[in-house]
């Protein structure tokens, strides 16, 4: 997701428990899942939202985001309904470890007013910017290897988001959108500004003032050709060239209020002691943005490559098929090795070659680098195609399940113990296809089970003509949405349900 969602304002700040009045339900969501609760969070200069409360994810037990957009006139909203679906829709399609999760939304009609209510995933540890307050505060100086990893990070996200089709321009780059989590990991926000500020316009939008506050308080991460219709992808590269300096040097200084000056910005371009780091900032903030490199290129720049790529493609394997490797297998390996011994050599005909002995690897430190791998600090994608792999077909994605698939690497699943004892059905046809099966015919499939501890689960996928209802069932038991026993069950309903979409009846059904 997407939103940036920073820092509390709690009145309690400080306390080690929070106040009952603070942890009050106020609103629950139509499935029960999502519980909201008083406390307000900050949300950054995010249009059209007009609230942020803190809110708790009853079924995994974590803190999420509730977000609230206000329509005061309802024609207006009906007139925008089906873009604004369109655009969550979107949102749900989003699934980057270095992006702000978007979970859920829905839409809530009462006679006085219009809501879109949206959970988004809460970032507890608080934004870039905070940090880097905080770490000039403390009179210490920026980590050149954390610096090289975070730039790593947001440039994978943003790479993600401009090799989508359409591509998506983020817009709202800066250090108060990027959110760093206690382990190092990265993350941005606020990625679907643009699309806010073009869907509501006819909000109602509070905190004007803030938001222009805030506004020209980050003028200088906007490109120059930012808002003139011409821009594109290059705007988030100015940004981020604005957003790495600021990480180098910990803040660019201002004139008090007014927004940070040109020469501010290049005086502390030259401060850099590392020529690589400079020629790496300075290429992001180019005048003309066609010479601006993109999100791929820079991934490669020199500066960057702080693992070598070999051990980094390792790492993943690694991590990416740790369930066909038996537990400790790394550190029982490690401890066979003979220290002494050569594990790989360079040789040079005109020279002495290089041997790399065990020895010379910690293992406490490549258990660190593998769980870091695993966290996302070290992504990969500056050696992946330069388009994103799809979002699995397989189960895409309802509340329940947004989170289960992380990438298109086949990771072990747990088994669903509970038995389904209701299903609901509904097949739609969809026109239009999707992009990577545009020439067949296809249909969008809802499910909705009822588990027998009375909890419900909804998933969504798009269907073809090919897929039978055995392979669906299946797919089904291999992601542990339904039990093994229920296998049978599930798939002569939906063969029923499918054949009474073919003949033209009721594309929806029931069964206890």
């Amino acid at each position: 997701m997407t939103m940036s969602v920073p820092e509390r304002k709690s009145g309690s700040e400080g306390k080690e428990e929070e106040s009952e009045d603070e942890s009050e339900i106020l609103e629950e969501s139509p499935c029960g899942r999502w519980q909201k609760r008083k406390e307000q969070v900050s949300q950054g200069n995010v249009p059209g939202v007009e609230s942020a409360s803190l809110a708790m994810d009853t079924e995994e037990g974590v803190e999420v985001v509730w977000n609230e957009v206000l329509f005061s006139d309802k024609k207006v909203f009906k007139a925008q309904e089906e873009k604004i679906k369109e655009m969550f829709e979107n949102l749900m399609q989003v699934e980057h470890p270095n992006i702000v999760k978007f979970h859920k939304y829905w839409l809530d009609m009462k006679e006085s007013q219009a809501r879109v209510i949206f959970i988004t995933e809460y970032m507890s540890s608080g934004s870039l910017k905070q940090f880097l307050k905080k770490t000039k505060k403390n009179h210490k100086t920026m980590n050149v290897k954390a610096w090289k990893r975070w730039c790593t990070q947001i440039l994978s996200a943003l790479n993600y988001l401009h090799s989508c089709d359409p591509p998506i321009i983020h817009g709202n780059l800066t250090c108060d959108t990027i959110f760093i989590q206690h382990n190092g990991l990265i993350k941005i926000g606020s990625v679907w500004h643009r699309l806010f500020v073009n869907v509501f316009p006819d909000a109602n939008v509070q905190g004007k003032g803030r938001q222009h506050r805030d506004e020209q308080r980050n003028l200088h991460f906007f490109a120059p050709e930012y808002g003139t219709g011409e821009d594109d992808y290059a705007i988030d590269i100015f940004s981020f060239g604005i957003c790495a300096l600021e990480m180098a040097v910990l803040e660019i200084q201002a004139n008090g209020d007014a927004a940070v000056s040109k020469e501010a910005i290049v005086n502390a371009g030259q401060s850099l002691e590392d020529p690589l780091m400079r020629e790496f900032t300075q290429s992001c903030l180019r005048p003309d943005a066609k010479l601006r490199p993109t999100a791929h290129d820079l991934l490669f720049h020199r500066v960057l490559f702080e693992v070598h790529s070999l051990k980094l493609l390792a790492a993943h394997c690694l991590i990416n098929n740790q369930y066909l490797l038996p537990e400790n297998c790394v550190e029982e390996r490690t401890k066979s090795f003979d220290p002494n011994a050569v594990m790989a050599e360079i040789k040079h005909e005109d020279r002495l070659g290089v041997q790399l002995k065990y020895s010379h690897v910690s293992p406490l430190e490549l258990d660190k680098f593998l769980e870091d791998v695993k966290n996302g600090i070290y992504p990969l994608m500056n050696f992946a195609s330069s388009r994103p792999h799809p979002v699995p077909r397989a189960l895409s994605l309802s509340q329940e399940q947004v989170e289960t698939v992380k990438t298109p690497t086949p990771e072990p699943q747990e088994t669903e113990s509970r038995k389904v004892i209701q299903i609901h059905c509904n097949l739609e046809s969809n026109e239009e296809g999707t992009k990577t099966h545009v020439s067949h015919v296809v249909h969008q499939l809802s499910l909705f089970l009822k588990m027998d501890d009375k909890l419900h689960r909804q998933l969504s996928c798009d269907i073809l003509p090919t897929d039978t209802s055995k392979d669906l069932a299946s797919e089904l038991v291999h992601y542990a949405f339904i039990n093994e026993e229920d296998i049978e069950k599930v798939a002569g309903f939906l063969e029923d349900a499918m054949k009474r979409h073919r003949v033209g009846a009721l594309p929806s059904g029931s069964t206890q």
